[in-house]
């Protein structure tokens, strides 16, 4: 897993990072019959960066890249389109409707336009978005109150403790949520569950 701030922090250093994730891939290539690279925070990614990637993104990639690649997947993880996410979610909710009718095709044409037009992220105006080399688009939805509560619920068991409702609760109700007037979703999903389990042990 490759994280943009952490991993790739200046942009000085651009070309001894390009150096270092290519060699990265094809070491990781050679070793796994099948790999799977992580980035997150992507919209923070340098678009020269993104560029090395390319080749093993391409349709019509060089044969020696095509071979490798076939069993190679990228994912990319974006706060992009996050708003739109949001706004739809919250749309048919107000609606009366619930959050297991949306259909992927209602959202990812709204959430590509959304990173295609985002002017302070080089991910949106990378080649991997303008030359369509991106097979998937898979939009997040945003959590409400009872996703954290279960998240806090998964954060004691993962560490077999002992929980009760109330402390679920409590720790439900110390994360933000948003919109302001409606409070729906929780602003930064589950981050800081399992820090925040550590205030209710007993």
């Amino acid at each position: 897993m490759f994280i943009a701030t952490f991993h790739f922090p200046h942009p000085k250093y651009m070309d001894l990072y390009k150096e270092q994730l290519t060699t990265q891939i094809k070491k990781t290539q050679e070793r796994c019959h099948q790999t799977l690279f992580i980035f997150d925070e992507a919209e923070k990614l340098h678009p020269g960066l993104l560029e090395v990637l390319r080749p093993h993104l391409e349709r019509q990639a060089p044969e020696n890249h095509r071979a490798k690649s076939r069993k190679t997947i990228f994912l990319f993880l974006s706060n992009l389109g996050g708003n739109i996410v949001n706004e739809a979610v919250l749309n048919l909710l107000q609606a009366g409707g619930s959050r297991e009718e949306i259909k992927l095709e209602h959202l990812v044409p709204r959430l590509r336009a959304e990173i295609e037009q985002s002017t302070d992220s080089g991910f949106g105006h990378s080649c991997l978005v303008k030359e369509n080399l991106i097979d998937f688009f898979v939009p997040f939805l945003p959590l409400e109150y009872r996703h954290v509560r279960l998240c806090a619920r998964d954060a004691f068991l993962s560490q077999e403790l002992l929980y009760t409702e109330e402390a679920l609760d409590q720790i439900a109700k110390m994360m933000v949520y948003v919109p302001k007037e409606e409070q729906l979703f929780s602003s930064q999903g589950c981050k800081s569950i399992s820090q925040r389990i550590n205030y209710f042990l007993p």
